[in-house]
């Protein structure tokens, strides 16, 4: 075989579209082309890029390679119409249920009690504007532009499975504060990531994950008031633990959780068997 063949083979899949995993690296290289000034004003002054920054960057990136690759927006984030409000409500509601089923089986077995927080209102804004920040850079990171190429690339479960050990690389410190649960905190996390990719892709878009990924944290931390991540959270109602650490999540929070566990099971389940999106037409 002639070498222009082979190098053309390389770089182009058989539709002369430049292959899925060159875009990857395209992408990673804009995205750190776009942080690394952040990083430096950051380092400068002793502090850390805000999240919101990061979200910032990561949507920049994504937009930059879909014109590279001369695609709408929309085939990332789905199209801006009342559908996207109809999947980021149905999101909300099952990202709430994630940690509110896990929380009354707690209840009602008596692993957990709770009182009402006479403060827990005051930061209640902050923690949400912060709970958006953290959800839209995450999703846009693990379930936009990259996920898309590398599920196009390797395939559904391969380029999930890519995706979820990134997923699972960020929450590393996260999981120090699992108190010897790591495993299971550790477990529940990666199968999370399959859960929000099977909302995006059965979707069609990021609105469910999106607000799957913040109703989650926003009901587990700002209104229950457990910890999110292994983050202590000032929560609209004070959680008192009495069951052992493996059935309660302990200081990490439901995420570590038996119950929690099995919750993000079931919800991966459930959006297995959504049917596809339907192909827009040209």
């Amino acid at each position: 075989m002639d070498t222009p063949i082979i190098v053309s083979k390389v770089f182009f899949n058989p539709s002369g579209n430049l292959r899925s995993g060159w875009w990857v690296l395209i992408f990673l290289v804009v995205m750190t082309a776009c942080l690394l000034p952040l990083v430096f004003v950051a380092q400068g002054q002793g502090e850390q890029v805000p999240i919101w920054q990061q979200a910032a960057v990561v949507l920049v990136a994504s937009l930059i390679c879909q014109i590279l690759r001369n695609r709408p927006a929309e085939e990332l984030f789905g199209a801006f119409n009342a559908t996207l409000v109809v999947q980021l409500f149905y999101g909300a509601v099952l990202g709430a249920a994630l940690m509110g089923v896990p929380a009354l089986v707690l209840f009602l077995s008596g692993s957990v009690s709770f009182t009402l927080n006479p403060s827990g209102v005051d930061g209640l804004v902050n923690a949400f504007m912060l709970f958006i920040a953290v959800a839209a850079a995450e999703e846009l990171m693990f379930r936009g532009f990259l996920f898309r190429r590398l599920t196009e690339g390797l395939g559904h479960w391969l380029g999930q499975g890519v995706v979820a050990c990134f997923f699972l690389l960020v929450h590393l410190d996260a999981l120090k504060s699992a108190n010897g649960f790591e495993l299971l905190a550790g477990l529940n996390i990666f199968v999370a990531s399959f859960m929000f990719g099977l909302a995006c892709l059965r979707t069609g878009g990021l609105a469910m994950p999106f607000g799957m990924h913040l109703f989650a944290n926003v009901f587990q931390g700002s209104v229950l008031g457990f910890g999110v991540s292994g983050g202590a959270e000032q929560g609209l109602l004070v959680p008192q633990l009495t069951g052992p650490t493996w059935w309660t999540g302990g200081a990490f929070g439901l995420e570590a959780s038996v119950p929690g566990f099995i919750c993000v099971l079931v919800t991966c389940v459930l959006l297995w068997l959504l049917p596809p999106p339907r192909p827009a037409s040209d």
